[in-house]
């Protein structure tokens, strides 16, 4: 029934480049058989067994029988209904091609106990006909999939929160739909930066923000416009964040447009802002470059929610700020001239600045009163 050359070279190129271990994929040759045995010559409630020789080919069936007594199943007559039992009472009707009682079971075997399997040789077959081999061939390609989705699980389920690449498979109505190689990488609409254009056969890289599992088989969620995605470029460019010397405290994106990255020290002798400029700021180039040019504001975070706050709004220079603690409010006060620089192009700088600092940031000209039209890009 099979060609044992091509068994072997399966088996080896699934456990090789899929991660399948052999001794599933051959469990999943023997639950075939055994189904297909069952559906070609099997009896009403038998339990058939099989065991397959991967080195010779040499396939063997057996009938499972569980060893009974009257604690465990009712000896019923085929055709009349169980009585009925208390609710406690588990016991179930005795099939003879299911069950044996004990005293049987200990002629054959003298050492047999309640509830062990007995196993009893069945006529081997060889020809088992157009259905029970399509039978086999569909059950031994579900239990591939189910180990292999089982395998990208193990694998992807630990790399969920890190960037991984892949290849733009094909675009449906706005989704990239991306070959990770074992699974396929999802990127919708609402996660993608909006001025990049990506074409089949672009390598591609995102964050993996999570792994699901479906009945069609293990999708990757990604996303290239989550803030996480920022934090792991610039991880991956400065080995201070890597190590722990230097720690991103909050970000906040406008994808593709631009980004606010809150960091702090660790070590006193090293500059956080300066770890993720790099020389001649050729590591924040690098991330912006990843990012489509998206322009990213680098501030050091302090536990002063004052000066966070002020840091926070560069490149504009702040006058004054008060806090109203009870409605995580904070008024800010700048001069004239950089009024338009506080609030940015379309409330971009002051809205990305209250996401950051966790505040709700009203903008006032010095000894002013807050415009009306402020109130729009204040945080929500």
């Amino acid at each position: 029934m099979f060609d044992l050359k091509v068994i072997h070279s399966v088996l080896s190129q699934l456990e090789e480049e899929r991660g399948i271990p052999r001794e599933r994929i051959i469990e999943a040759i023997e639950a075939a058989l055994a189904t297909a045995y069952k559906k070609e010559y099997g009896k009403r409630g038998q339990i058939v067994r099989a065991t397959f020789d991967v080195n010779t080919g040499a396939t063997e069936f057996f009938q499972v029988k569980i060893v009974v007594d009257e604690s465990r199943v009712i000896d019923i007559p085929e055709g009349e209904e169980l009585p009925e039992l208390s609710p406690d009472d588990e016991r179930v009707r005795y099939n003879p091609e299911h069950h044996i009682w004990m005293d049987e079971a200990r002629m054959i075997k003298k050492s047999a106990e309640l509830d062990e399997e007995m196993l009893f040789p069945l006529e081997p077959k060889d020809d088992f006909g157009r259905i029970a081999a399509q039978t086999a061939k569909q059950v031994i390609i579900q239990k591939i999939r189910e180990a292999e989705k089982v395998s990208v699980l193990g694998e992807y389920g630990k790399r969920e929160g890190d960037i991984v690449s892949g290849t733009v498979q094909r675009i449906e109505r706005g989704t990239i739909f991306v070959d990770m190689g074992r699974a396929v990488g999802v990127l919708p609409f609402e996660e993608q930066i909006r001025s990049e254009h990506f074409r089949p056969g672009e390598r591609i890289r995102a964050f993996l923000f999570r792994v699901e599992e479906s009945p069609r088989g293990v999708f990757l969620k990604l996303s290239r416009s989550h803030p996480k995605f920022l934090e792991k470029l610039f991880e991956i460019e400065a080995p201070e964040i890597a190590n722990k010397t230097v720690e991103v405290k909050a970000v906040a994106r406008e994808a593709g447009s631009r980004s606010k990255i809150a960091v702090i020290s660790n070590d006193a002798h090293i500059d956080p802002i300066g770890s993720l400029v790099g020389q001649r700021g050729v590591r924040v180039s690098t991330v912006t470059s990843e990012l489509g040019g998206e322009k990213i504001d680098i501030i050091e975070w302090s536990a002063d929610q004052k000066k966070f706050i002020e840091d926070a709004l560069s490149p504009a220079k702040v006058s004054s700020i008060k806090l109203d603690e009870s409605a995580k409010t904070a008024t800010v006060e700048v001069s004239e001239d950089q009024q338009s620089l506080a609030i940015g192009k379309g409330g971009q700088n002051v809205r990305l600045a209250a996401k950051l600092t966790g505040w709700k940031i009203d903008i006032r000209p010095v000894g002013g009163v807050k415009e009306a039209s402020l109130d729009e890009v204040s945080s929500e």
